[in-house]
């Protein structure tokens, strides 16, 4: 956990202005492995929802034009999550598969969830295009001391950042839904074995957060 709510403050605060100059700059889109050996799209298959997530699979529609989503403040974290080895012990429970791109709108981050504000948006870069495929609820331990629910789902965790895009010390709880790409491991898995990261340095091959305990 962050040693104080000061900490989780400034590291907001970061991530605030990483975005704006994101903004100022033209807010590019150059995805991990742009311009190298593309990583071809398996054919997407929008999962069959219950209603209350097919609602809200409709709302967040338009977020399947990148622009739109670094329009309404969510920015990219340009790394590529891939985890080809799942988990381990001590480790969260992930089957082998990829997050891909997470796109994080720090103006949501707090201590309640809304099912058309996920704090962010995935996406899977293939084809020269970024492909939306989920979206994430995610709560850090530092405003969520205790599990939030959604969906009437407990989010998983809590367990520490994902490096590098985000800090090991970043605690937190989250829940991956795979609104538009169907996933094999399961719907609210967090990790999707039919989405691919391409080759190239920002694609992260990395093992599966280690599981922390909430204080």
């Amino acid at each position: 956990m962050f040693e104080s709510s000061r900490s989780l403050r400034m590291w907001l605060a970061l991530v605030s202005s990483a975005f704006c100059m994101a903004w100022a700059s033209g807010c590019a889109t150059d995805s991990p492995g742009a311009g190298e050996n593309q990583t071809a799209a398996a054919p997407a298959t929008r999962p069959d929802l219950p209603p209350e997530l097919e609602a809200v699979r409709t709302a967040l529609d338009r977020f399947q034009d990148p622009y739109a989503a670094l329009r309404e403040g969510y920015f990219s974290t340009v790394g590529c999550l891939e985890f080809p080895g799942g988990g381990a012990e001590g480790e969260m429970a992930y089957k082998p598969g990829a997050m891909g791109v997470h796109f994080l709108n720090p103006l949501y981050v707090g201590p309640a969830l809304d099912p058309l504000k996920p704090q962010v948006l995935l996406y899977e870069w293939a084809d020269g295009e970024l492909h939306l495929t989920g979206a994430e609820w995610f709560a850090p331990v530092e405003v969520a001391p205790t599990a939030p629910t959604i969906f009437g789902r407990t989010l998983e965790g809590p367990m520490e950042g994902h490096e590098p895009i985000l800090p090991a010390a970043l605690h937190h709880w989250d829940l991956h839904v795979w609104l538009w790409k169907e996933n094999p491991n399961g719907l609210f898995h967090p990790t999707n074995s039919a989405v691919t990261c391409p080759p190239g340095p920002y694609t992260i091959e990395d093992h599966a957060p280690a599981m922390v305990h909430a204080e």
